[in-house]
């Protein structure tokens, strides 16, 4: 790049910078489309719509129905929301809550009323009803011209199986239609073609791929066990409140900020450069969380700061490599050409690693899983982009300019021999330690309370109380001057409240609450507000996820573990890489656990994100120090050198596990300072997973190895 080219390309990159800029702050048009406060936003960040169904009918449903209504209903309402909550309240009665809409009657109409799904033959006899119907999706085939068409692929249950093969049977000969009714209006006439013997068949005829959508969910609505009416509708305001969104925003600006001014003052002109691909980074994430539009949410949140981090990691990683090619006595222009060339095998391995996580936690996952996944997905694509491109051509315009000089860039210095192998055993030993400490303290908290955890409403399910205040207090006012009173009724956190816009109703959900603790609570609002607590109503509700979502979540988790194994064993050609990445990974996940059971946090929807959080970021930190035994080992001579390759191996990769961790820490540090008491919750434990990640890479992840290959050594070395 000449001189010409470098003002050239520093110019478009300011020029885009500042549009970028203005989109995301003022959108596009009148309706600010394209900006950061068009995007979408969950129920704790924006609030929505909140529909209440009854069961149909005197006899009260069995829990097993239940269970079974609430799942499919999550899975249906997911159309409108990955963040959408489906939650039982009392005996008989579902809670649908669907963030970042205002129209109630609209979703109602979409919805329609569940549990009325029936197939019959063209006499009207009953051939099928919706319980026979195991999955409706939407999905393509190719015609008997060859062309694609959209079609809906059914499968039935077992017993739907075989109701449809005699169906089938007697209708196949003639063709005849098999209607499908919903709400007693035939929605569907396909014509039977041939028997159908096994369950599975196709109906033509769609249009379009949405109009195969909509008769797949109305089906799927359909196929309920249980009949349900509505009760009543309504709209919800955010449940952290204007607030905690606005210290959010100031908290992730000023961690960016100390972020910048640390990797300039750390690296120079290349932190510089990094600093201005971040910028780049966080306008590409608006723009792209608009153009998908993927809902964000608390969760979602956590998403973007462990790509942050890893975008940052990525240039830690070059920066490191540009450094040591610079001490061997290589010229500037060379030194940034092969630095980024040898960063490239870590930074794909890691960020592939952990994007192989998302994806399957995107597609398995369900609820907060999927919309972390979602995030998470979005931003490691777009840091692989902004540290691999953008970093380069800026750095590479800023030398063409003129910048030329080395001390500009650093030199890395000599590299501290530390012997982290002799140390193995006061290692594994901590680790041990604070394991055992956290299961005796689960152990204590089992005993005592009957849970090893301090699981929030979330997981338990708990309290819901309707209080009509006589003034229209703000989610703020209600976060400062109701929560705290009620906190001290339940002896902690974990207190949800929730405004009903366009009314001075207010729905505080909380952990179960004793007879005592509701009339204490009644009593309290009345001193305090002039609350007539006669119109104060409390009804137990189930927890917001579901035992179907817990077993999606940790098979989402479990596959995604196995995918990563896999990856790195073929990337690394030494099965012991992916073993020891996977038994570092859980280590990791052991000790935040041990944390919430020792520090009694409160465990809701935020912990599966937290957890997750820290599986990536284990995951990226501990493949970069294997990818310098990986390149180290191919120059070792013999076998006894093993011991110092890990060693330097390790030791070489210690900025980078030191300043990647200190910079993702300032972010979730700032969040935590800064943040309403659900955010800290959020934010303290996954502090801890990042120190707990860091330790890991550098202390466990080689030692582990290295026992592991010296126990099993390789056919190659023997020979």
């Amino acid at each position: 790049m000449d001189k010409k080219k470098g003002w050239l390309s520093l110019f478009v990159i300011v020029i885009a910078i500042v549009a970028g800029i203005y989109v995301c702050l003022f959108g596009v048009d009148e309706n600010k489309s394209g900006s950061a406060s068009a995007i979408k936003q969950g129920l704790d960040l924006a609030g929505g719509v909140s529909i209440t169904y009854e069961v149909v009918g005197d006899e009260e449903p069995s829990p097993e129905d239940m269970a079974d209504t609430l799942y499919k209903l999550q899975k249906r309402v997911e159309v409108y929301s990955t963040e959408a909550l489906v939650y039982q309240e009392g005996s008989n009665r579902i809670n649908i809550e669907i963030p970042g809409v205002s129209d109630a009657n609209s979703i109602l109409e979409e919805l329609g009323k569940p549990g009325s799904l029936i197939f019959t033959d063209m006499d009207g006899n009953v051939v099928l009803s919706g319980t026979d119907i195991a999955e409706a999706q939407p999905a393509t085939q190719q015609d008997s011209m060859g062309n694609s068409e959209f079609v809906v692929a059914l499968t039935m249950t077992k017993e739907g199986t075989v109701k449809f093969a005699e169906a089938t049977k007697k209708a196949a000969p003639n063709q005849d239609i098999i209607f499908i009714i919903y709400d007693d209006e035939v929605v569907s006439a396909p014509s039977v073609q041939t028997e159908i013997t096994d369950g599975k068949c196709v109906i033509q005829g769609m249009a379009s791929f949405e109009e195969a959508e909509s008769l797949s969910s109305v089906i799927r609505i359909g196929g309920l066990k249980l009949e349900l009416e509505e009760l009543c509708s309504k709209v919800v305001g955010a449940q952290l409140g204007s607030q905690a969104i606005e210290t959010s925003l100031k908290a992730g600006v000023i961690g960016m900020v100390l972020i910048m001014v640390f990797m300039i003052a750390v690296y120079a002109l290349p932190g510089l450069a990094s600093s201005i691909a971040l910028i780049v980074y966080i306008i590409l994430t608006i723009l792209l969380l608009n153009g998908f539009e993927i809902t964000l949410t608390l969760p979602g949140i956590a998403g973007i700061i462990l790509s942050i981090g890893m975008a940052v990691d990525a240039n830690v990683i070059i920066f490191a490599r540009i450094r040591e090619e610079l001490a061997t006595g290589k010229t500037v222009r060379s030194s940034v050409k092969i630095g980024f060339q040898k960063a490239l095998s870590a930074i794909l391995d890691g960020n592939i690693t952990t994007l192989i996580a998302a994806l399957v936690l995107w597609f398995l996952g369900t609820g907060t899983v999927k919309g972390f996944a979602q995030t998470l997905a979005l931003g490691i694509a777009l840091s692989m982009f902004t540290a691999l491109v953008v970093t380069r051509v800026i750095i590479n315009a800023l030398f063409a300019i003129g910048l030329k000089d080395i001390k500009l860039y650093g030199i890395a210095k000599p590299v501290k021999k530390i012997d982290f192998l002799s140390k193995k055993v006061l290692y594994v030993g901590l680790s041990v330690v604070l394991i055992v400490v956290g299961v005796v303290s689960m152990g204590i908290s089992k005993a005592s309370t009957g849970d090893i955890l301090n699981y929030s409403l979330d997981f338990k399910g708990g309290t819901a109380t309707n209080i009509t205040f006589n003034e229209d207090l703000s989610i703020e006012e209600i976060d400062t001057q109701v929560v705290p009173l009620v906190e001290e009724i339940t002896k902690g956190g974990g207190v949800v409240p929730q405004k009903v816009q366009g009314t001075k109703e207010v729905i505080i959900k909380t952990r179960t609450l004793s007879l005592e603790e509701r009339e204490e609570l009644y009593t309290v609002m009345e001193e305090n507000f002039g609350v007539d607590t006669s119109k104060i109503t409390a009804e137990t509700i189930s927890s917001a996820i579901s035992n179907e979502m817990k077993s999606d979540a940790l098979l989402a988790i479990a596959v995604s573990t196995v995918c990563m194994l896999i990856y790195v064993w073929i990337r690394f050609k030494d099965i012991r890489f992916g073993a020891s990445s996977v038994i570092c990974l859980v280590h990791d996940v052991l000790i935040v656990v041990a944390f919430y059971a020792v520090a009694k946090v409160s465990v809701g929807s935020t912990f599966i994100a937290c957890v997750l959080t820290i599986v990536g970021y284990s995951i990226n930190a501990t493949i970069v120090i294997f990818d310098r035994i990986r390149e180290n080992i191919a120059e070792m001579k013999r076998k006894d050198e093993l011991k110092d390759v890990v060693n330097m191996s390790i030791n070489q990769s210690l900025g980078r596990s030191i300043f990647t961790s200190f910079t993702t820490f300032i972010m979730v540090a700032v969040l935590y300072i800064m943040g309403v008491t659900s955010i800290r919750e959020f934010a303290l434990p996954l502090m801890v997973g990042i120190v707990c990640g860091a330790y890991s890479s550098v202390c466990i992840a080689g030692t582990l190895w290295y026992t592991l290959r010296c126990k099993f050594e390789p056919k190659e070395i023997d020979e």
